[in-house]
């Protein structure tokens, strides 16, 4: 059967679990069929279409209880009816005669109130987030251990010496993208996205408590080494199951919870070190060792959370899937919309899958038109991540304060600052990466980025003069360190595994998030690798110069191939991919950014604005005077 670019068949379809029974007379067929028709005039419009729209509503509800009744659930049949009017079209559920009065103001309520959600969702989302705070305390333990655990082990020297210390720091960057991203899907597969959780959690307690009893840099080494891999496994499942959990209009603000506490994390990572500071021989010990708390509460609390109602889906336990999903919203009659329409969606995804195994659902990632459009705005945000030099910072700011004239003590405090800093100024962007967007908030944020790095790397070149009166050494560098790590905070901090975990489809979820895990951690490793041979080479002022330019070529990237994603559910997100990569550049640079120019910088404001490529069908139906 011909497939279109987004990967829906073109022409009737078939459907195992019962979709469309009862459509056998001819006036059905010719139904079908302007659908069919209507559709692809939507998707040659580019425009965001809901599927349950290509069939009439009758149609909608016949196809909703046959679904409950084929899979075992014939007691919410009369409610997967009703959800499958609403979700059909989500704004007009006023319209909808066979709900309730408790159902309607069920909807109603949480369409004023978007943050409306049970305990359940918010102690599901709010675990996962806890464990996104393992990596950033272990980078700032490694971040403070630097100041003596290369002395203690006598690898505080330079040229080989060097090398070895940044591959203790290095080397979880590297096993985790380059192991641990990718046995997520066979983990995923048999365990569950609560079970692989667990075991990477598991890990993770272990192996921080291990390196604080190292006795030689080869047994850090070793015990850093797995935890990579159990690093690399969680930053690919955690992303997608808050994803999964999360609903469409807050699904960045609480995906988002993940950044958060990842800086949470090198915030209490750099309390830690200065809490450990005056243990003499023992603080780097401490310092490493503490990271291992927040991974034992996620160890502790997860299995009191559902498993993804998508996982469940896709592993064809449906009843299942509709019963967690029900327990992560406020309301049955919501819970049935959102996993109906979910299924509706994810059999649409199965025309596009190549294959069912681990390899072909690999190439489809690079093979299929939708995924790989996918593909390339993911590992833009993941690789410009380590292109705008934040974890040189983050993995070296103590030595780097100290080279300013800091003591060590001092280098702490300021290091504790930086990270004070970013939880703070990461958490307005809980509210704007939903409003303003992620591609907006990267493309205002990387050229000052590229400023302020510039700026202190410059502020070094007085590193060395003792003429000049200290403060006016530290100050400047501290300065430009602080607002360079505010403007990454305010974009591509959060938006780096928010974008990621939402973009690709369910069938190849985990090979995608895998795939561009791989990418983020395996140039952090090459940063933290290579990061003390290049200060030697070029100075800071260099190496803070090379990243400074680094941020220019990643925000002309993020141009290219990163689409705004904001507000739509996981799965209209296939319409915003079938655009081709050459009709989205030249609608960019045809009318994007003239009228960038005109209305933000000439300050024109009766500059008409351009319409979107991409926008919703209801929006599509007010310009037509439709709606």
């Amino acid at each position: 059967m011909e497939k279109s670019d987004t990967g829906f068949t073109n022409g009737s379809y078939d459907d195992p679990h019962g979709f469309g029974a009862g459509e056998k007379n001819e006036e059905a067929f010719q139904e079908r069929r302007a659908s069919l028709t209507e559709r692809r005039a939507s998707v040659a419009m580019n425009i965001v279409e809901n599927p349950l729209q290509r069939i009439s509503p009758e149609q909608c509800v016949v196809d909703a209880r046959d679904f409950a009744e084929a899979n075992g659930m014939s007691e919410h049949a009369t409610l997967l009816g009703k959800a499958a009017l609403v979700a059909r079209d989500q704004t007009k559920f006023q319209n909808v005669t066979e709900l309730t009065e408790e159902e309607r103001n069920a909807l109603q309520y949480e369409y004023d109130h978007k943050w409306n959600g049970p305990v359940m969702l918010w102690y599901s989302i709010g675990l996962c987030a806890i464990g996104a705070a393992t990596q950033g305390w272990d980078q700032t333990g490694s971040n403070g251990a630097n100041l003596s655990f290369p002395e203690a082990f006598d690898i505080d020297g330079t040229g080989t010496d060097e090398w070895i210390v940044g591959s203790i720091n290095a080397i979880i960057f590297l096993t985790a993208g380059l192991i641990g991203a990718f046995i997520v899907d066979p983990l995923n597969h048999y365990l569950g996205r609560r079970g692989e959780i667990f075991l990477t959690a598991v890990c993770l307690t272990a192996t921080p408590i291990g390196s604080g009893f190292a006795t030689s840099w080869q047994g850090l080494f070793a015990a850093r080494f797995v935890m990579g891999i159990g690093i690399g496994a969680k930053n690919a499942t955690v992303p997608i199951f808050s994803a999964e959990m999360a609903p469409a209009r807050i699904r960045g603000a609480l995906v988002m919870f993940w950044q958060l506490w990842v800086v949470i994390g090198i915030f209490l990572g750099f309390c830690a070190n200065v809490i450990v500071k005056d243990t003499g021989d023992i603080s780097w010990r401490l310092q490493l060792g503490s990271a291992f708390i927040p991974s034992f509460v996620l160890m502790c609390g997860i299995w009191f959370c559902p498993e993804s109602p998508r996982w469940l889906m896709k592993h064809g336990k449906l009843s299942q899937g509709l019963k967690s999903m029900i327990a992560l919203r406020s309301h049955p009659i919501i819970g049935a919309r959102d996993y109906y329409y979910s299924y509706v969606i994810y059999k649409e995804e199965l025309k596009l899958a190549r294959g069912s195994g681990y390899f072909a659902r690999m190439w489809d990632c690079f093979a299929v038109p939708r995924i790989r459009r996918a593909n390339y705005g993911a590992s833009t945000v993941m690789l410009a991540q380590q292109m705008c030099g934040i974890n040189i910072i983050s993995f070296y700011s103590s030595s780097i304060f100290a080279s300013v004239g800091y003591s060590p003590t001092e280098a702490l405090y300021a290091s504790l600052g930086y990270g004070a800093v970013q939880v703070i100024f990461t958490i307005p962007t809980l509210f704007l990466i939903d409003t303003k967007g992620r591609r907006t908030l990267c493309m205002i944020t990387f050229p000052l980025m590229c400023i302020f790095l510039l700026a202190a790397g410059l502020s070094l070149l007085n590193a060395d003069d003792e003429t000049v009166p200290r403060g006016q050494r530290i100050g400047p560098v501290v300065l430009f360190v602080y607002l360079f790590t505010i403007m990454y905070s305010l974009g591509e901090g959060p938006v780096a595994f928010q974008y990621s975990a939402e973009v690709f489809p369910t069938i190849q979820r985990e090979q995608g998030m895998a795939w561009v895990v791989c990418i983020n951690n395996t140039f952090a490793g090459v940063l933290g690798l290579t990061f003390p041979a290049m200060v030697t080479a070029m100075t800071n002022v260099g190496a803070f110069g090379f990243y400074a330019g680094l941020n220019l070529i990643a925000w002309g990237m993020i141009f290219c191939f990163v689409r705004e994603t904001k507000q739509l559910t996981l799965e209209e997100l296939d319409q915003v991919f079938s655009v081709p990569t050459s009709q989205y550049l030249s609608h960019q640079i045809n009318h994007e950014v003239p009228y960038f120019i005109k209305r933000r910088l000439l300050f024109r404001k009766d500059t008409p604005e351009p319409r979107p490529i991409i926008e919703s069908a209801a929006n599509a139906d007010k310009k037509l005077g439709m709606a």
